[in-house]
C-alpha cells in the first residue's frame, strides 16, 4: 500500500472515532441528567480514575499508556463540559417554561 491508501484508512478511522466520541458524549449527557436529578456533582475523581485505569489496562499499543491517559483526560474534560452545558441549558429552559 502507498501513502494515499494509508490516508484513506486514516480518514475512515477518523469518521468512526468521531461517531464513537459523539455516542460517548450522549452517554455523558444522560449521566449528567441523572446526576442532576440525584443532586450529584458533575466531577467524580474516582470515576475518572476508574476510566483511565480501564483504558490503559486495555491498551495494546503502539500508543503508550501515558499517551492514552492524555487522550482520555481530554475526552473526559470534554464529556464533563458537554454534560454541564446541556444540563444547564435544560434547567434554564425548564425555568423559563415554568414562568
Amino acid at each position: 500500500m502507498d501513502i494515499d491508501d494509508w490516508r484513506v484508512i486514516i480518514d475512515e478511522l477518523d469518521v468512526q472515532i468521531v461517531d464513537l466520541l459523539n455516542r460517548r458524549s450522549q452517554c455523558a449527557i444522560e449521566i449528567g441528567r441523572i446526576k442532576q436529578r440525584l443532586g450529584l456533582a458533575v466531577y467524580s475523581p474516582s470515576r475518572e480514575a476508574e476510566v483511565l485505569s480501564n483504558v490503559t489496562s486495555h491498551n495494546k499499543g503502539p500508543l503508550d499508556n501515558e499517551a492514552i491517559r492524555r487522550l482520555f483526560e481530554r475526552i473526559i474534560d470534554e464529556s464533563r463540559r458537554v454534560e454541564r452545558v446541556t444540563v444547564s441549558r435544560e434547567n434554564h429552559t425548564q425555568e423559563k417554561d415554568s414562568h
